[in-house]
């Protein structure tokens, strides 16, 4: 095992751990289990029930069943409970974050530095959020006594990758727990142990039984059940815009409501009278943050002619300075891919880039860590070229960009719309008129203006076209799309 891991890390992880369901852990019916590999060199660090539709059923039946009196709880009650559970997280978050960095393969400084307090966050935010809320209006009709009532759904599912396990589990569910609705969640099979940590922490603060439970297991074992089951109110499914097609689908025969937070990546625009220093360390940053296993980073990068040799000299020379190794060492930036078979999906496209005519400005891709032999390690690597290559068009899931020159902002413009993704853009110039004129003209969600990977409390987040659809997290938008409207009339006589 990769790391210095506290105790309290080594004892959660040194027993086969079950499915969370009503309350309780249980096996999961089939019997199966999974191991859990460390990416950072390979080995098996834990073993985790598999479950299938039986586990699926019986645990949206309790979270049916646990919905009337969570629903019933007072606001205040709820939002009580929900604070406890962050003092809880609080008090674990080390364990959290080893959990996070020895799952995901993700640099421990940014584990802890950021996604466990900014996930905790999320709690208190959505729980505060919760009580200030406004569950209904007066409607001004003529002749008639009329409002609309928000209340909840019922059971939702949410279906999540392997990137970002522990804040989008609390970007999603504390909202949606938050209005008085329960739960069922299938984390990545790949990376469920702050998942599963995070239903240790849920049940010792307080949260009744059935509010909140977890299936680990296979899209098409777990996934696919929990859409189709008919007491499932709502979808949430953030992933590749491939399978979220798919989900949409389903969810469109029952119908029920689905949102989507999708891939695609993003484009940086950086013109020619840019901070380059900044735009150097906020580009660089993006690609090696999480080891560009991010969907909303920047891989496509339009810089200014004019600066262009100067801006690949400064940030090839920041991304060689990167100091890769096990996400659970405290020394290193940026750790390994989470899996063998996400580090050849990264190779294939830098190969595919090369024969399809790119410039290779940065030679990266596999390589071997001293004492992390097995890891699924990837070098920062930097193409450019025409705005026809695939490297360009599609996204790449890992720390890599392909760099195109431009000249004028309308050409910019051009090369950044032209994609079928719109997550989040960043356009990097002193000129903050051009800056707001740019960012408004990008066909996205977000656009960030000198700066990349933007994220707030009460800063809405989500993607258009095929980067997704009924985002907003962060945001009281997303509290509220878990409330559904309900009309009340009474005609006056």
């Amino acid at each position: 095992m990769s790391g210095n891991l506290s105790s309290e890390t080594t004892q959660f992880l040194s027993q086969p751990i079950q499915l969370f369901i009503n309350g309780n852990w249980q096996d999961s019916h089939t019997g199966l289990v999974k191991p859990v590999i460390n990416p950072s060199n390979g080995e098996a660090i834990a073993t985790v029930a598999s479950g299938a539709e039986h586990d699926v059923n019986f645990a949206v039946e309790s979270a049916h069943s646990a919905f009337n009196d969570w629903s019933q709880l007072s606001v205040h009650e709820r939002s009580t409970i929900m604070f406890k559970l962050a003092d809880k997280l609080e008090e674990h978050q080390e364990t959290l974050a080893q959990l996070e960095a020895i799952d995901v393969g993700k640099a421990l400084v940014n584990a802890a530095g950021f996604d466990i307090p900014f996930g905790i966050e999320c709690v208190r935010y959505y729980a505060d959020l919760a009580v200030k809320a406004d569950y209904g209006n007066t409607l001004k009709v003529t002749d008639m006594e009329a409002r609309v009532h928000k209340a909840p759904y019922g059971v939702c599912g949410f279906i999540f990758p392997w990137n970002f396990p522990f804040d989008l589990l609390m970007w999603n569910v504390m909202p949606a727990i938050a209005a008085g609705n329960t739960v069922v969640i299938k984390p990545a099979e790949l990376t469920p142990l702050t998942t599963l940590y995070v239903c240790k922490l849920a049940e010792e603060a307080g949260v009744p039984p059935g509010v909140i439970n977890v299936v680990v297991g296979s899209g098409g074992a777990v996934g696919t059940p929990m859409i189709q089951h008919p007491k499932v109110r709502r979808i949430s499914f953030t992933g590749s815009s491939g399978v979220g097609k798919k989900i949409a689908s389903m969810c469109g025969e029952r119908p029920i409501p689905c949102k989507l937070e999708l891939g695609g990546k993003g484009a940086a625009v950086v013109f020619d009278d840019a901070d380059l220093d900044n735009a150097v360390e906020q580009l660089a940053g993006a690609i090696t943050l999480n080891t560009g296993q991010v969907c909303c980073t920047a891989t496509r990068w339009l810089i200014h002619a004019d600066i262009y040799d100067s801006f690949v000299e400064k940030v090839t020379a920041k991304l060689k300075a990167t100091v890769i190794g096990p996400g659970t060492d405290p020394t290193t930036e940026m750790g390994p891919l989470v899996s063998q078979a996400q580090q050849d999906t990264v190779m294939s496209y830098l190969d595919r880039g090369l024969s399809e005519g790119a410039t290779e400005i940065l030679s990266g891709g596999t390589i071997a860590v001293d004492g992390s032999e097995g890891g699924f390690y990837v070098a920062p690597y930097l193409l450019g070229g025409s705005p026809d290559n695939v490297c360009f068009r599609e996204e790449i899931f890992g720390p890599a960009a392909y760099l195109v020159k431009f000249t004028d902002e309308n050409e910019a413009l051009d090369l950044v719309n032209s994609l079928d993704y719109g997550l989040a853009n960043s356009v990097f110039s002193q000129d903050l008129e051009r800056c707001q004129r740019v960012a408004e003209k990008m066909i996205a969600g977000n656009s960030w203006i000198n700066a990349h990977n933007v994220f707030a409390y009460g800063l809405p987040y989500g993607g258009i076209n095929m980067s997704g659809v009924g985002g907003g997290v962060n945001s009281p938008e997303t509290f509220y799309d878990y409330l559904r409207d309900l009309t009340i009339a009474r005609p006056l006589a």
